[in-house]
């Protein structure tokens, strides 16, 4: 690695998104690649505050990108609802205020330092970029092209607490941590494996899926923004949007679909990513 490559460490390392964010840093210029430590969520096991505090003591990062959760199977957070808490919600909480007594230290550190042999007020110091990787979940799901500024309510069927409903709460908690904290971006993110990991996909249900290379390539474009981003493709079925690589795939429909209730129209509006990505906003649908 380069004298000052900027560091980036990323929670749920052995994950698949993680993963994909690793493999398209390898495809940057050597002036733009990160420094990535990928510990798994079994080494930095992030519901342990003082585990997750080792880290980012020790690694210093620049960059914390979040990308462990608890997600799917969505019927899992209905069953297993403290889990949510304590990874979507609490988990996040301890990387944030991990975060932030790092800053807090090296302010001090830093301060003394200037105080002891430069003149001149001291600026501060760069503090890291924390970076939460959140999902389309966390909107009603009902009416669809969802901006960042949407009233934010996770989809429920006749008021029913079921999987996706808790999943997007623990999502939206997880959020809340990452607006206190001052230096972060939200990536509100549709996305899924690549190839698509099903026989059969939903005909009734739009929302705006990319594959999650795709995913973790514009991320990694937007590392330098702050606030809330949705990051997904053009609005569609997702029958229509698996059946462009895989012509056969059968269609299903909400009705059929039993452990959980499904939002109809979850679609994300995404003129925020194309303006702030500008002619860099390519979508490169592979399976690869």
């Amino acid at each position: 690695m380069s004298y000052g490559q900027p560091k980036m460490l990323i929670s749920g390392g052995d994950g698949k998104f993680a993963t994909q964010i690793i493999e398209s840093n390898r495809d940057l210029p050597a002036d733009a690649k990160y420094q990535i430590f990928a510990p798994s969520k079994e080494e930095m096991d992030i519901t342990d505050a003082k585990v997750v505090e080792e880290y980012v003591s020790s690694w210093k990062p620049d960059v914390f990108l979040h990308a462990a959760a608890y997600t799917r199977p969505m019927a899992k957070h209905y069953e297993n609802p403290d889990k949510s808490i304590q990874i979507n919600i609490i988990g996040t909480a301890n990387i944030v205020l991990s975060c932030m007594r790092h800053n807090k230290l090296k302010a001090e550190n830093e301060c003394s330092e200037h105080n002891d042999g430069m003149s001149g007020k001291y600026p501060g110091p760069k503090n890291i970029k924390f970076v939460y990787v959140s999902t389309d979940y966390v909107y009603p799901g009902t009416e669809g092209n969802y901006q960042e500024t949407s009233p934010l309510l996770p989809y429920s069927k006749d008021n029913v607490k079921d999987g996706c409903f808790k999943y997007g709460w623990s999502k939206l908690g997880g959020e809340a941590a990452a607006h206190i904290y001052d230096n972060s971006l939200i990536l509100r993110v549709c996305m899924c494996n690549s190839p698509f990991p099903h026989n059969k996909a939903l005909a009734d249900v739009k929302k705006s899926l990319i594959y999650d290379k795709e995913a973790a390539r514009i991320t990694l474009q937007l590392l330098d923004e702050t606030g809330i981003i949705n990051i997904g493709g053009e609005p569609q079925t997702i029958h229509e949007f698996a059946k462009k690589d895989n012509p056969g795939i059968e269609k299903m429909f909400i009705k059929g679909v039993k452990d959980v209730s499904m939002a109809p129209n979850i679609t994300m509006n995404i003129d925020k990513l194309k303006n702030t990505l500008g002619e860099n906003y390519v979508l490169q649908r592979s399976m690869d």
